[in-house]
């Protein structure tokens, strides 16, 4: 990385590369970096654009990025960039990420390749893994637990979308042990951004539009990483009974989460733990008792919005959540990762992203 200039004290910018620029993640990444105030964007790459200006492919970038897309010829963004961010499908990710690491660079990687520390949920959930060895050295990239690990991270694997708003959701009360760990049910809505940029019938508008689907109950691939951070933090073994839908919508999640507490409590003392939990941190948005959250707030921002619904017993409660499924469960906390791996503040160039209309 670069060194402290010797009279300011002050890092040089660092040049940043993002290969797989133009999937909605990489978009989100180009959008935040262009303006980052210690960034300098050395490399974008894809491999259908490969030759274009980036404001070529996507206009609205015109004369803010106008980089050249290159192709995905690694040695060459490594030439380039001192820190890679790798916005690839999963699978393709593994080896795109062994080259970077093997070239000296730090690397923050947008699949799920490296979220797993253990290989046998990756081979049951996403197939074979022929970098077992850097699963052992990523760091799971959420900074509200593991900020300390990010800080010293060579490689950081950034958090699935869904798992984002469900793990922050439930912190508070699994660091507590307050909810029966096998209670869990998880009702999340996702907008059709959360299956990327590639033509799928499914997604098309006219099979989306005026309609409300669940899919993969049982069998999605996020289930695992969810209950891989959650047992983590409740030092037990918590089940997620997981139910996705998609809605028609751009961006954004929703998620309803159903847990059975422990103890009896009251709504003002849950809202009081959470405050704690939570007061410190500049990504989550604690709502008022009673207020819940809305998609339309926290679109295009990099905050999680909670809310807290207690039963009349006060032994059962919904915690709800939302977050735009592209920044803060993506690219929004890949430039927090990036910050902390850095040295920078936490909040550089996510403090006042606009909201997308």
């Amino acid at each position: 990385m670069p060194s402290l200039l010797f009279h300011g004290c002050r890092k040089a910018m660092i040049r940043t590369a993002v290969v797989g620029a133009t999937g909605y993640t990489g978009q989100e990444l180009v959008r935040i970096l262009a303006r980052h105030p210690e960034v300098e964007l050395s490399a974008l790459t894809s491999r259908r654009e490969s030759g274009k200006a980036y404001s070529q492919v996507f206009p609205g970038f015109r004369g803010i990025v106008d980089l050249k897309i290159t192709g995905h010829d690694l040695g060459r963004v490594c030439e380039r960039a001192e820190l890679v961010f790798l916005a690839l499908p999963h699978a393709e990710s593994q080896a795109a990420v062994a080259e970077v690491i093997e070239r000296k660079r730090k690397a923050i990687d947008l699949s799920a390749d490296f979220r797993f520390k253990r290989l046998k949920p990756y081979r049951h959930w996403y197939g074979e893994h022929r970098f077992p060895e850097l699963l052992r050295r990523a760091v799971y990239g959420m900074p509200e637990i593991y900020r300390d690990k990010i800080k010293k991270a060579i490689l950081v694997a950034n958090p699935g979308c869904y798992p984002t708003s469900v793990i922050l959701a439930l912190k508070p009360l699994c660091e507590r042990r307050l909810f029966d760990p096998e209670s869990v049910i998880v009702d999340s809505k996702s907008g059709i951004s959360g299956a990327g940029r590639s033509v799928i019938p499914t997604m098309m508008f006219s099979q989306v539009n005026e309609s409300l689907r669940p899919y993969n109950i049982y069998h999605h691939r996020h289930t695992p990483e969810m209950e891989q951070e959650l047992t983590a933090l409740y030092k037990k073994k918590v089940q997620v009974t997981f139910a996705p839908h998609l809605v028609p919508l751009n961006r954004g999640i929703l998620s309803t989460i159903y847990i059975r507490l422990v103890r009896k409590t009251s709504l003002e003392r849950l809202h009081d733990i959470y405050q704690k939990a939570y007061s410190h941190e500049p990504f989550i948005r604690l709502l008022a008792p009673g207020e819940l959250p809305d998609l339309m707030r926290v679109r295009g921002s990099n905050f999680c919005d909670i809310g807290l619904s207690l039963a009349e017993s006060g032994r059962s409660a919904v915690i709800t959540s939302a977050i735009d499924n592209l920044l803060k469960g993506a690219s929004g906390t890949a430039v927090q990762n990036f910050n902390l791996m850095s040295g920078y503040p936490e909040t550089t160039g996510l403090e006042q992203l606009p909201l997308v209309p």
